[in-house]
Formats: structure tokens, C-alpha cells, sequence
């Protein structure tokens, strides 16, 4: 398991280089790379990816997020991209991320937990206990029913499901679905996650990264967090 901080802002969803960059100066310590995406279009083939990330956007860190389920194939992913980070959406056991572990020295494994619409706490809080030991963090997320999406859905869901989980885990969890600069600040504070993560929420008309919505959802987060580092100070 890694001893390193959980990354208070990730940015998924990376056109090209210039994004990248535009990403990191805006202050998002993660960017994600969705590659082999059941449901969406992938923003980058896997040679563009891996160039993207060997020219490098310091200080940000590259995350491949992936829906493959064996741990082989999604080591393999990760080495030819050139990253030490990954993001499971699709469905994985415990003996493919001892594969993806052992193929892999020193990855960091982020484990989605999708919120279904009406779906209790109870059955994410067991997955998460199924998973905890194999996994560096979780990562909450939205389902679209109408669309089968795991992910770059635009949707929030329960917050009170998300509560639950980070409350219960014994890992760090990020919080993700549907973020928006308008409602990361209150999302950060109802839930206390270990960081956030937007996608189609920064997004401008053409469907690429917006600067001023990334800044703006960069420095809305930041605050919420010293919020809370404040009040746990003063605790």
C-alpha cells in the first residue's frame, strides 16, 4: 500500500497536452485518462495518452482510468502509458489486484463505488469491506441508468451515501458525480471526502476542459478543504 496523499483535486478526461498542462498550472494535482470505456467515447487513443503523459504536465501526476476487470491487462495498460496510478471502474476480485500488484510494484489502486439511484448504503459499505485491503482508496461516482455509465455521468447522487462510505472506510475516498465549481464547496462539506473529482462538470460547450471552470472549481474546493482543516484544528 502507498504512504502517498490522496490528491485533493482530479480532473478526468484529458484531450491533449495543452490540456494537461493547462490542468496542472490551474492547480489539479490528478488527471485522469479513461481508456477502454464501455459506455463513453475515449477522449485520447492509448498512443496519444502515453504521449501526453511522457511529455509530462509537473506537478500533476497521470491516472489511467480503466474498466478492464483482469489484472494482467490492466498492468499491462498501465505500463505501456507510463503510469503509476490507476482507477478501476469495471467490476475486479481481489486476486486480479494481487496481479495488478505483484506486475506492478508500488501502483496506486483506486477502486470505484457507484451510487445507483435509491441504492442503500449497506450493499457499497459491504464491497468496500470485500475490497479495503487490496485497494489504496475508493473513489464514489454516479450511475445513469439511462445510459448504463459508471462515470463521466454529470449526475450526484445520495450524499448521504457518500457520508456513509467515507465515515466507514478505512481507506481514503475520493468524491465524484456530477461536481460542478457551484457545488464542490458543499459537497466537500456535507460528505468530508478525501478529495474530489470532476469531469464533465468543468467542461465548456465543445466538450473540452474550460479554464476559468477548472480554476474556479480548483479554488472552491481548496477553500471547502481549509474549512475543514480549520475546524478539525480548532476540534
Amino acid at each position: 500500500m502507498t504512504t502517498e496523499p490522496i490528491a485533493r483535486v482530479q480532473i478526468a478526461g484529458v484531450h491533449d497536452h495543452a490540456e494537461a498542462v493547462m490542468l496542472a498550472e490551474a492547480g489539479v494535482a490528478w488527471i485522469g485518462i479513461p481508456l477502454c470505456l464501455p459506455v463513453n467515447r475515449e477522449d485520447l487513443t492509448r498512443d496519444e495518452a502515453a504521449a501526453v503523459v511522457a511529455a509530462g504536465a509537473p506537478p500533476a501526476t497521470f491516472v489511467l482510468i480503466t474498466y478492464l476487470r483482469r489484472g494482467v491487462e490492466i498492468a499491462r495498460l498501465a505500463q505501456r502509458l507510463g503510469v503509476r496510478h490507476v482507477q478501476i471502474h469495471g467490476p475486479v476480485a481481489p486476486p486480479d489486484l494481487a496481479i495488478l500488484r505483484e506486475a506492478l510494484p508500488g501502483v496506486v489502486v483506486i477502486k470505484s463505488l457507484v451510487v445507483q439511484p435509491g441504492q442503500p448504503a449497506d450493499e457499497l459499505l459491504r464491497l468496500q469491506e470485500h475490497l479495503a485491503a487490496h485497494v489504496d482508496a475508493f473513489i464514489l461516482d454516479t450511475y445513469d441508468p439511462t445510459t448504463g455509465a459508471s462515470g463521466a455521468t454529470g449526475r450526484t447522487h445520495d450524499w448521504s451515501v457518500s457520508r456513509a462510505i467515507v465515515m466507514a472506510s478505512p481507506r481514503p475516498v475520493i468524491m465524484a458525480g456530477g461536481l460542478t465549481p457551484s457545488n464542490v464547496r458543499q459537497a466537500i462539506l456535507a460528505v468530508r471526502p478525501a478529495g474530489v473529482d470532476a469531469h464533465t462538470g468543468v467542461e465548456g460547450p465543445d466538450g473540452r476542459k474550460d479554464p476559468a471552470r477548472v480554476r474556479a472549481f480548483v479554488a472552491a474546493a481548496h477553500g471547502a478543504f481549509a474549512e475543514l482543516d480549520a475546524a478539525a484544528g480548532h476540534a
